[in-house]
C-alpha cells in the first residue's frame, strides 16, 4: 500500500467517487480543507493512470522516508529526490498551509542545498502561486526526467479528520506524479472538427469519470459480460480492453475518450447529423493520437435509443461490455425555468428514459449502465426525475455507488454534477442489472 494526495476538481464529491472506483485498495484517510483528499491505495498511481482520471487536478505519492520530518528537512528531500539526475535540476514546491514569506525562504534553501551538492538548479512556481500544469509537463518534472515537484501540506488540525488537538502542525510530504494536461483537454474540447453548441456540451473530464464508473461496475460484477448476457471471462487488470456503447453519442465526447483508453466503441444517435459528427471526431482523434482501426474498433450509426438496438449491424466480436452515455437533458435553457415549465420537461424526459432502459434491458440484459439524467433548477429549488425509479425496479436495474461514497440526493443512490451558473444539472446513475 502507498499513500497519496489528490487535488480535487470543482466537484470534490464526484472526484473522490471516481478515485474510489478507479483505484484498487482505495481507502480515504483524510482531507485538507475541501480541496485535497488523502488516501491509501494498492494501485500504482502513476502518470499514465492519472491521464485517465477526469476528477483529479494533480496527484502526489507520499515519500516513504518523510514521516516525522519537518519543513526544515525539505531542502534535503529535494536533493535526495533528484540525486540520480544529470545536468541542471528543475524543481517545484506545491504547498498548502505555508505562508508566502516562509515558502520563499524554502525555495531559496532548496536551491542552496543543491548548489552545496554541486548541482545547478532552477525552480518553477513562486511563493504566491505553484507552477502551472503546462510548465510541469514541459519541464520534465512530472516524469522525473529533469527534476521533481515536492507536494507539502502543513495542517494545524489532524489530517485524519479526528478532533484531537495537535501540539505541532502535521506535515505531509509527497512527490507529484501527475497533473492534468489542460492543453490536451482544451484541444479535445475546442479543436475537434465537429462541435454543436446548440446542445449541452459534455466536458471530456466528465466523460472520463463516467467511463471509470463503468469500468468499476464491470470489474465489480465478478465476470465480464457480453451483450448476449453470457459470461465470457474474468476481468484481467485495470487496463483490460472493453467495448463501450454510447446510444446518445451526440458529437462523440464519450466515444473519443473511450478510444483514447484503447477501448472499442459502438456509438449511435437519433440524429444522422450527430452520428456523422461523432464519426468525424473519432476519425480526428484516431489521427491525432495514432489509434489504428485494426487495434481499436468502432462502429457508429444512426439509431433511436428508445428502440431495441440492431445487433445485426455489429460484428459478433463487438458486443458491449458496458453502456456509458449522456442521455437527453432536454432543451438548453437560457434562463431559470419556472416550476411549471420544469415539471413539463420532467414528464417528457421520463418517457424517453423509460423507453431507453426497457430497450437496453431487452437487448443487453446483463450489461451495466452509467448514464446522466437532467436536474432542473428553478427559483425555489430543484426538480429530479421521479417515476423512472419505479421503472428501474420493474425492469430489473438497481442503482449503486462505489464503496464509501454517499449519495448526493436524499433517498436515492446518485451523484449530481452541476456548475453554479447552470439551470440544468446532471444526475449521474450507476445502474447494475439485478442478477
Amino acid at each position: 500500500m502507498s499513500q497519496y494526495a489528490a487535488i480535487l476538481g470543482h466537484q470534490p464529491h464526484i472526484s473522490v467517487a471516481e478515485l474510489a472506483a478507479a483505484t484498487e485498495g482505495f481507502a480515504l484517510t483524510g482531507k485538507f480543507q475541501k480541496m485535497v483528499a488523502l488516501f491509501d491505495a494498492s494501485t500504482n498511481m502513476d502518470f499514465e493512470m492519472g491521464k485517465r482520471l477526469g476528477g483529479s487536478v494533480a496527484i502526489a505519492r507520499k515519500i516513504k522516508s518523510s514521516s516525522g520530518l519537518t519543513l526544515e528537512d525539505l531542502p534535503k528531500i529535494v536533493a535526495n529526490e533528484t540525486k540520480d539526475l544529470k545536468g541542471k535540476i528543475t524543481f517545484s514546491l506545491r504547498t498548502y498551509g505555508i505562508p508566502p514569506k516562509e515558502l520563499h525562504t524554502l525555495y531559496r534553501d532548496c536551491k542552496k542545498q543543491l548548489k552545496k551538492a554541486g548541482r545547478p538548479s532552477r525552480y518553477i512556481g513562486t511563493d504566491r502561486k505553484p507552477a502551472a500544469a503546462v510548465l510541469l509537463h514541459d519541464s520534465g518534472v512530472l516524469t522525473g526526467e529533469h527534476g521533481a515537484e515536492i507536494f507539502v501540506i502543513v495542517s494545524k488540525e489532524p489530517l485524519s479528520g479526528s478532533k484531537e488537538e495537535l501540539s505541532e502542525p502535521e506535515v505531509w510530504i509527497g512527490r507529484t506524479v501527475y497533473a492534468q494536461d489542460i492543453e490536451s483537454y482544451s484541444k479535445r474540447d475546442m479543436e475537434k472538427p465537429a462541435r454543436d453548441t446548440t446542445v449541452g456540451l459534455l466536458p471530456p473530464k466528465l466523460a472520463q469519470i463516467l467511463l471509470n464508473f463503468g469500468h468499476w461496475m464491470v470489474q465489480g460484477y465478478g465476470l465480464r459480460v457480453t451483450g448476449y448476457g453470457k459470461t465470457n471471462h474474468k476481468p484481467e487488470t485495470r487496463n483490460q480492453k472493453l467495448t463501450v456503447l454510447d446510444p446518445f453519442c451526440g458529437t462523440g465526447v464519450i466515444p473519443m475518450e473511450a478510444l483514447l483508453r484503447k477501448w472499442n466503441v459502438v456509438a449511435s444517435d437519433l440524429s444522422l447529423k450527430a452520428a456523422n459528427a461523432c464519426e468525424r471526431n473519432c476519425d480526428w482523434i484516431r489521427k491525432e493520437e495514432k489509434i489504428l482501426k485494426r487495434d481499436v474498433e468502432s462502429v457508429i450509426l444512426k439509431h433511436d435509443a428508445t428502440k431495441p438496438f440492431p445487433l445485426e449491424k455489429l460484428p459478433k466480436n463487438l458486443r458491449p461490455d458496458l453502456i456509458v452515455t449522456e442521455t437527453t437533458l432536454g432543451p438548453p435553457l437560457a434562463s431559470r425555468p419556472t416550476i411549471k415549465d420544469a415539471q413539463k420537461l420532467k414528464t417528457e424526459n421520463e418517457k424517453i428514459q423509460a423507453a431507453f432502459l426497457r430497450s437496453a434491458a431487452e437487448v443487453f440484459p446483463r450489461v451495466p449502465i452509467v448514464c446522466t439524467w437532467p436536474v432542473w433548477y428553478h427559483s425555489k429549488g430543484q426538480i429530479h426525475l421521479e417515476k423512472i425509479w419505479e421503472t428501474l425496479h420493474e425492469i430489473g436495474y438497481r442503482a449503486t455507488l462505489p464503496p464509501g461514497i454517499e449519495s448526493d440526493v436524499k433517498d436515492r443512490l446518485s451523484l449530481v454534477y452541476r456548475r453554479p451558473d447552470q439551470f440544468v444539472g446532471r444526475e449521474i446513475l450507476l445502474l447494475q442489472p439485478k442478477k
